[in-house]
């Protein structure tokens, strides 16, 4: 991966698709919005791998939600930033951008 180069986890898909069926629903077909946003642009998507799990196993539990634990996993798994608007997850001395 180059310096500018950004992955989407297969994570946030997931929870993408969880949330579809709720009230609060931030997009209401994540598949077909997955293919056109991520898959369409030519976006790497970043799967979840054994490391990932494992990693995500060690955190502390500054964070309750698991969506946010395992991009934060994959962040110290790849050695990357996240990109997040969410401040909290800052205090797992993750590099963020935002």
């Amino acid at each position: 991966m180059n310096d500018s180069e950004v992955m989407a986890s297969a994570a946030s898909l997931w929870e993408l698709c969880l949330k579809c069926r709720k009230k609060e629903v931030l997009v209401v077909d994540p598949i077909s919005w997955w293919a056109k946003y991520v898959t369409g642009t030519g976006m790497l998507t970043l799967p979840i791998r054994i490391c990932d799990v494992t990693a995500f196993g060690s955190l502390p539990e500054i964070h309750k939600d698991p969506f946010d634990r395992i991009l934060v996993a994959q962040a110290i798994s790849e050695g990357i930033p996240l990109i997040t608007k969410d401040a909290h997850l800052t205090l797992y001395g993750i590099p963020t951008i935002w």
